[in-house]
């Protein structure tokens, strides 16, 4: 039997993200996104009330969520400020290749010590030259007896200045592509890490963005998450986590646009009858609200079969495509239904669509999605 009912403790939950974000988020999310100021203040308040972390497992000290009840969360963050949101969920990017591969140690050592006090980490893959291509990556790690040596250049790495660790993705075994890159905590006081300035991004603008330079960073080989030639399979492993969680962030930025597009839309008058009763402008809203349903919908299926141990990378691709192109859209939308007003900063909806644009970049483009998703129907049918 197929439900779509929320347990008593899920609807607890999204309603605690819910006041968190109206409360918290949405009245300092112009300032963020003005200063372009890491918000410390809000996320320290998100960790102290538990919508940090929340995946973390009980024996590590979290409170061992399933990605489906992180995407109710990161949803109603999202609807707050997708900026914020990021910073946050920038955590869980950077924290599940060490829950899913990660031995006891690695857990108790980084894992534990972030629900006992706040701490940021930072997921360190793409590079200058390489994004969605993660096999065609630069950094190299070469083994000298117990440790690891670690020499590249990263990229657009969220949360960069202010994470405690990386997780990081080097080659040990170049000759053997993809199967030759392996995965690495990097604590960020380790000798020979070098963070770059924090780049201006058009939206999302109080996340933490910057380029890493590693100069012969040595790493014990403790700090080698699984074995050697592990890393892209964590790395992709991880991805069928975290994009649904993304993916509902986007579904949280495209509710907000439609918010404030029909409630302008029941405010403003042309040709002597609000503009809500124009079919022009209803139909764009008609056509908002089925697209962020199907798109939520395609986010709790997703989260559903990873909590369930299916394979869900399918699922997860379509999600993070729907539901990336959807926020774009619905914003775009948003702000032709609020016209001139629109399109100055004094209205809510310039700015989502200058955060919704991102979704469709970052872990992993839209179009890199459609690739996955067609390789997953005539590869695994």
């Amino acid at each position: 039997m197929v439900c779509f009912d929320l347990t008593d403790e899920q609807k607890q939950l999204k309603e605690l993200a819910y006041n968190f974000s109206k409360n918290e988020i949405r009245p300092k999310s112009r300032y963020y996104d003005e200063t372009a100021e890491y918000p410390w203040e809000v996320l320290k308040k998100a960790w102290e009330v538990g919508l940090m972390n929340p995946h973390i497992p009980e024996e590590y000290g979290g409170a061992g969520l399933g990605v489906f009840d992180s995407c109710l969360i990161a949803e109603e963050i999202a609807w707050g400020c997708t900026g914020i949101g990021t910073a946050m969920e920038a955590n869980t990017l950077a924290q599940t290749p060490v829950i899913v591969a990660g031995n006891d140690e690695q857990k108790r050592k980084y894992l534990q010590p972030m629900t006992e006090e706040l701490m940021m980490a930072a997921y360190c893959v793409t590079e200058p030259g390489a994004g969605s291509d993660v096999a065609g990556i630069k950094t190299k790690a070469v083994k000298y007896g117990d440790e690891y040596v670690i020499n590249g250049s990263k990229m657009w790495i969220t949360n960069a200045a202010v994470a405690s660790w990386y997780f990081v993705l080097a080659y040990t075994d170049p000759d053997k592509k993809h199967k030759g890159i392996s995965a690495f905590i990097v604590p960020k006081d380790t000798p020979g890490i070098q963070v770059g300035k924090k780049e201006m991004n058009m939206g999302q603008r109080c996340s933490d963005t910057r380029g890493i330079t590693f100069t012969d960073v040595k790493v014990s080989s403790k700090n080698l998450l699984g074995k050697e030639g592990d890393g892209f399979k964590i790395a992709m492993s991880a991805f069928d986590h975290t994009r649904p969680i993304v993916s509902s962030a986007a579904v949280g930025l495209a509710r907000a646009a439609m918010e404030h597009a029909i409630k302008y839309s029941q405010e403003r008058t042309t040709f002597g009858k609000l503009i809500a009763r124009h079919q022009a402008v209803n139909f764009m809203i008609a056509d908002m609200a089925k697209d962020i349903e199907a798109a939520r919908l395609l986010v709790w299926k997703a989260a559903y079969l990873i909590d369930k141990g299916i394979r869900n990378t399918k699922e997860a691709s379509m999600a993070k495509a729907f539901a990336a192109d959807t926020a774009m859209r619905v914003a775009t939308d948003a702000v032709q239904i609020f016209g001139g007003y629109g399109y100055s900063k004094e209205y809510p909806v310039e700015k989502l669509m200058r955060d919704a644009k991102i979704f469709q970049i970052y872990e992993g483009t839209s179009q890199i999605q459609r690739l996955i998703i067609a390789k997953e129907i005539f590869e695994r049918s």
